[in-house]
């Protein structure tokens, strides 16, 4: 079942920024990741998706229901990236509150049955000796554990989560990978907007690019990561400018990385290509440069080195800048 699909979804602000001509299918039960830099329009394409913005053309279901219809919210859970709780309250007053906005009674959230639902998700959270301390004394991590636990409160079909590991350190990160891989279990469908590849690779079914408000890619991860063929060539007489040149020359579907430069112009690069004849090109290229090319082997291609050479980085550039902003993912 098609639980999200939108057609041509575009919000463009005066500034330029924003996304354009979105669509894709999400279907019940996997972990989705949305990945690309700072400013490629993921916060914009999932404020539309829940209703928080209104997009300027194109259309969406969620549930079969156009997006932002009251019915299908009621369906969903959701973390955004930028959460304030009021501090004078405890983590369980938090909790009555938003069961308030989902239409839950006072009296009713104040139930046995709803409190127990409350310290559920506390405790799947990893909040459950925390509840009744007031959110003014929690760190950073806890209040993103608190926000998960508001997502998770109603026990949403749909659950998006933007940058749900920003705040938490290692263990709580791997805590909150365990925790959407029981709710796939459990026939949950998971939006993730992360910036921490690490997560995405650990869990996520199916991804989706965007890069400049357009999508770059979209499939299953590992149909993603094995669509470019990945080559190691390590080179001498390479020269800095020679990378500018020859991508000039490559063909679609092609990118070029450098992974290492020597001084004495010993170079390692990274090719991706769709096909064995296009490595032959880009040997072929070097060799037409001067180049002499030591060594040729394929190499397994992980999620870091696909998210770069769809962003066009380069990695040795961006790794010498010192601030590794260019290349740095939303």
């Amino acid at each position: 079942m098609t639980i999200l699909q939108t057609n041509g979804l575009t919000k463009t602000y005066a500034s330029g920024a924003g996304c354009t001509d979105i669509s894709l299918e999400i279907e019940r039960g996997q972990i989705f990741g949305l990945l690309g830099p700072n400013g490629a329009g993921k916060s914009t394409f999932v404020k539309m998706v829940v209703g928080l913005l209104r997009p300027d053309s194109g259309s969406g279901t969620l549930f079969g229901m156009p997006i932002g219809h009251p019915e299908s919210r009621r369906k969903v859970g959701y973390l955004p990236e930028l959460f304030r709780f009021q501090e004078w309250l405890t983590g369980e007053e938090v909790l009555r509150y938003h069961a308030g906005l989902y239409g839950i009674a006072r009296s009713d959230s104040k139930s046995v049955d709803f409190t127990a639902r409350i310290k559920e998700v506390l405790r799947i959270s990893g909040l459950n000796e925390r509840g009744l301390n007031r959110v003014r004394h929690y760190s950073k991590g806890m209040q993103q554990r608190l926000g998960i636990a508001c997502a998770l409160l109603m026990d949403p079909e749909f659950i998006i989560l933007d940058e749900p590991s920003s705040a938490l350190d290692p263990i709580g990160r791997y805590e909150v990978r365990v925790l959407l891989e029981r709710l796939r279990s459990e026939g949950k469908t998971v939006f993730l907007n992360t910036h921490l590849l690490e997560d995405v690779e650990a869990v996520c079914d199916e991804v989706a690019f965007l890069h400049h408000g357009k999508l770059r890619a979209v499939g299953p991860m590992r149909e993603l990561l094995r669509s470019g063929l990945s080559w190691r060539i390590t080179v001498s007489g390479w020269l800095p400018e020679l990378q500018q040149a020859l991508e000039g020359q490559l063909l679609p579907g092609m990118s070029l990385i450098i992974v290492k430069q020597e001084s004495d112009g010993g170079a390692v690069l990274q090719v991706t290509a769709r096909s064995h004849e296009q490595i032959g090109y880009m040997n072929r290229l070097l060799m037409e440069e001067g180049i002499t090319v030591y060594e040729v082997r394929p190499v397994q291609e992980k999620l870091e080195d696909w998210f770069l050479a769809m962003s066009g980085e380069n990695r040795s550039s961006s790794s010498s800048s010192g601030t590794g902003e260019g290349g740095a993912p939303a």
